[in-house]
């Protein structure tokens, strides 16, 4: 009898949380995605508090210290390398080829980085959410004239017309186009033309998830009962789709992150992406791949910064999937 009403009061203990404390619960027993969260966290507020924790300004250089390497990287340098590279003890991982900070450059580095990333997926997720609700809830010849948009731009290749933008852009501002815009860009190190370029098209993958939610839940009880006290079409979206969809479209958004983290990466190896000086990892890593046979440690340091990064959002959007999935509920 004991053991009957202790299983009982365990049940309604367990009835009682919430979904999303069930939710928590499931994603703090996901170890990887703890980790990664907290990594994230770390990386945030040193990206944010760059200024004070880096030991030098991102742009100060020491031409008597270019490609100087600490000697306990020499493991890492070609054989043979004690014999060129120069020693310091001033830069902890290094300099560059203009004597610039290895590690001063990362951490600012991280800035770009992570502004793109969440400037990125906010824009699309913004963006994607209201175009995929309006399309999915007018139904009829409004959705099927804005899923054909939607089509239409599928049909472009996204890093081409990326490409294709930040070169318009670029050309522009060494036209000396002026403006306020090309003001702005400047002041942002040359990231608000990558937000623009970003932002135009991005969010059409968002707006089809949003739309085949909307599909889904318009006609459940509840959007039906909302309809019948006379709710509008607008509170009925606010107030009662819009809680349902953005839990798993803030997932969905999560596992993008990787995405355009890399993508601001390629664009400024190429030299589409940020202006110079301003540090990106993908400039660092395209700076120093002249070089990478006599100075390795100046690709990896920025590399495995960029590595782990991706990892991280990869593993904490997997963790988000999993923690949010009410198949998984025990």
């Amino acid at each position: 009898m004991a053991v009957a009403e202790l299983e009982v009061s365990e049940t309604l203990v367990r009835k009682e949380r919430s979904l999303f404390q069930e939710s928590m619960i499931r994603l703090v027993r996901n170890k990887v995605a703890v980790v990664s969260l907290i990594f994230i966290i770390v990386l945030v507020l040193t990206a944010i508090f760059a200024n004070f924790i880096a030991p030098f300004d991102f742009a100060s250089q020491d031409l008597l210290q270019n490609n100087a390497v600490p000697k306990w990287m020499l493991f890492i340098l070609p054989e043979g390398a004690e014999n060129y590279a120069k020693f310091t003890e001033k830069f902890p991982l290094g300099a560059d080829h203009l004597g610039r900070d290895l590690l001063s450059r990362t951490l600012y580095g991280a800035r770009v980085s992570l502004s793109f990333a969440f400037v990125a997926s906010g824009v699309s997720l913004i963006i994607g959410t209201i175009y995929g609700m309006i399309s999915g809830y007018a139904g009829g010849r409004v959705d099927n004239i804005m899923m054909r948009i939607v089509d239409f731009l599928y049909a472009f290749p996204f890093l081409v017309v990326v490409i294709l933008l930040q070169t318009y852009f670029k050309a522009l501002e060494r036209r000396g186009g002026g403006g306020f815009l090309f003001d702005l860009n400047e002041q942002m190190g040359g990231m608000f033309f990558l937000f623009i370029a970003i932002g135009l098209i991005d969010w059409i993958g968002m707006a089809r998830i949003a739309r085949g939610s909307v599909l889904q839940y318009k006609r459940m009880e509840f959007v039906e009962a909302a309809h019948a006290v006379g709710a509008s079409g607008t509170r009925i979206m606010v107030k009662h789709l819009l809680p349902n969809l953005l839990g798993p479209l803030v997932v969905a958004e999560s596992l993008n992150i990787p995405g355009y983290i890399f993508t601001e990466s390629f664009l400024s190896f190429i030299g589409l992406g940020v202006n110079a000086p301003t540090p990106s990892w993908g400039i660092m890593i395209s700076e120093a791949i002249q070089g990478l046979r006599s100075f390795p440690n100046q690709v990896l340091v920025p590399a495995i910064a960029l590595s782990l990064t991706t990892l991280a959002f990869n593993f904490l959007g997997d963790g988000m999937r999993d923690a949010l999935d009410p198949r998984l509920k025990q």
